[in-house]
């Protein structure tokens, strides 16, 4: 995941979007770090879930807001952080179906995670809390608006 979010920041520029969807554990916020690592944020990207966003100064000057909405229902919730859009890259985890209206161009990333996997089937050791067996995950990243139109974007 991590390395997918590094390819993906190649990509993004002030005012993209990026949605992010996926059950508990799928690796959201280890794609933003991929991102944020890609982008040469300053610190740590951490999931933002009780601050509900957070703010990422990059190399480019281009800052990465970070957004959890997990806890947000209504897209006025959302509204009431009064990110910026056109001037960042805004990443928002659960953010589906909040964010209407707020841009004519963004990417939804679907991650996907099998429950049950064998830990044989996957590397590492089940059992070293170090090194646990990585779980495959499918992701789905659809392009959404003008800005994308003939964009080559990695595959999950």
């Amino acid at each position: 995941m991590e390395a997918l979010g590094r390819e993906l920041s190649g990509l993004l520029r002030a005012g993209d979007l990026v949605v992010l969807t996926g059950p508990l554990g799928a690796g959201k916020t280890t794609l933003t770090r991929g991102l944020g690592a890609g982008l040469e944020v300053r610190g740590q990207v951490a999931s933002p879930t009780f601050v509900l966003a957070r703010t990422h100064p990059t190399a480019s000057g281009t800052p990465l807001v970070h957004v959890d909405a997990y806890r947000l229902s209504t897209e006025a919730e959302l509204d009431d952080l009064d990110l910026d859009y056109e001037g960042s890259i805004v990443v928002v985890e659960w953010g589906a179906g909040l964010l209407d209206g707020v841009a004519d161009s963004w990417l939804d990333v679907v991650i996907d995670r099998p429950t049950g996997a064998r830990a044989e089937d996957a590397p590492g050791d089940p059992t070293d809390p170090v090194d646990p067996p990585d779980e495959p995950r499918r992701v789905t990243i659809t392009p959404h608006g003008p800005r994308w139109s003939g964009v080559d974007l990695p595959t999950g």
